[in-house]
């Protein structure tokens, strides 16, 4: 659709008339955008510095997309950004919105109205169309590049990475989060005379030992000289993504320091990114790139115990292929419909799953009767992954969430 007619009520509020904040990163990716802008966030305020940032979606509060100092905005000021991007739009010539641009533009007023010495932004789908990009990054990261959103973005992966790219500017550094993105992603940098600090080549992170769970990051700070930080902890997220983050603060010119680090690292959280909640691990994982990280990451049972798959997923995702990355890890499967027009059913889930071997228990109408189904057949030993969708996460944690408290009676009521 073009980012023509947003950038007209952006300008109408005064957003484009000069930056947001001394300092603007965005985030682009398939994924890891995420736990790449939490841990940014989180590392910056443990320097002092004032962070803003604006991410979607949103779990169970829209207040979630527009932090400040670390904190949800409140609903003031919410709907005052709001107030300021109807007042825009209805300007003549009116213009229309979509819901993301009208959230965007709110989210961008909000920042730039808090006085922060540092705004990070995250993509919410693309990255060259996307309405963040009205903004014009400072330092733009590359995270990763895989297939999702097939309907908007298409399957080549080279034209995927012309798209994330899209939100690097000439000059202006472009950190590029894996070690496996498509060429594109640095020819776009290439053509912009962007400077490109590449995962694997420009910095980059090790274990310090094979006993140790502790990695050392290496880097370039701003002007060209090495820095090294060893000792750190795992934070619990990819650590590509953390040693992004901080190769991304590191060229905004933040002196870091070890303490602040380690502190941000042991401390920083991600809701709905392999969160674990008692038995249960719940992760938003909607493309088989995730999927393939969760289950490399999940923690096993302990002896005895099942490892099931509550998963609820969209149809415009490539179900067949999370399916297929989590069979590996996945002994007995849950199947959920998700509302709305884009949910899939539960009993076509399902049929997805038997056709790869696997065993569906339960097609539930809503996620929460999923969990109900379950509360009655978990052992204390079972545990549950819950994933495939923000929608699946987001139904879950509003609710408790029962642990292993009877026996599993047979397999006699799996859907063959």
């Amino acid at each position: 659709m073009g980012l023509e007619r947003v950038s007209q009520v952006a300008n109408r509020m005064g957003l484009l008339h000069g930056p947001i904040a001394p300092c603007v990163i965005t985030v682009a990716g398939t994924n890891g955008k995420g736990s790449t802008l939490a841990m940014i966030d989180c590392i910056a305020r443990a320097h002092g510095q004032r962070v803003g940032t604006y991410t979607s979606p949103h779990l169970l509060r829209y207040n979630e997309r527009v932090k400040i100092g670390g904190l949800e905005a409140d609903d003031q000021l919410l709907v005052q950004g709001f107030e300021q991007v109807e007042r825009a739009r209805l300007q003549e010539p009116e213009i229309s919105l979509t819901y993301f641009e009208a959230g965007t533009l709110c989210g961008l007023w909000c920042l730039a109205s808090a006085e922060i010495d540092v705004a990070v932004l995250e993509v919410g789908l693309g990255g060259r169309l996307d309405a963040v990009n009205i903004i014009d990054a400072d330092i733009a990261i590359v995270t990763t590049i895989a297939q999702d959103h097939a309907n908007f973005l298409g399957t080549d992966l080279a034209q995927i990475g012309r798209e994330k790219a899209g939100i690097f500017r000439p000059g202006r550094p472009a950190v590029m989060g894996s070690q496996q993105l498509p060429d594109s992603v640095a020819e776009c940098a290439e053509a912009l005379a962007a400077p490109a600090f590449v995962l694997g080549k420009h910095f980059q992170r090790f274990s310090s030992s094979e006993a140790s769970a502790e990695w050392c990051w290496q880097g370039q700070q701003a002007d060209g000289s090495r820095i090294e930080i060893k000792g750190l902890p795992d934070p619990g997220l990819p650590i590509d993504n953390a040693a992004t983050a901080l190769q991304a603060l590191a060229l905004t010119g933040l002196a870091l320091e070890k303490t602040a680090v380690l502190n941000a690292l042991s401390t920083v959280q991600l809701p709905g990114r392999l969160q674990r909640i008692g038995s249960w691990c719940l992760d938003v994982g909607h493309n088989p790139h995730a999927a393939e990280y969760v289950a490399k990451h999940l923690p096993s049972p302990p002896t005895g115990g099942r490892q099931w798959c509550l998963i609820g997923m969209l149809n415009d995702k490539d179900m067949e292929g999370v399916i297929k990355a989590l069979a590996s890890r996945i002994d007995d499967w849950i199947c959920v419909t998700l509302p709305g027009e884009r949910g899939c059913q539960a009993k076509e889930l399902s049929q997805r799953i038997i056709a790869q071997g696997g065993r569906v228990h339960f097609c539930a109408e809503t996620p929460e009767e999923g969990v109900d189904w379950l509360a009655n057949v978990l052992t204390p030993n079972d545990r549950v992954l819950a994933t495939g969708s923000f929608f699946t996460v987001a139904a879950l944690l509003a609710r408790p969430l029962p642990t292993g408290v009877a026996s599993l009676d047979g397999d006699g009521n799996e859907i063959r």
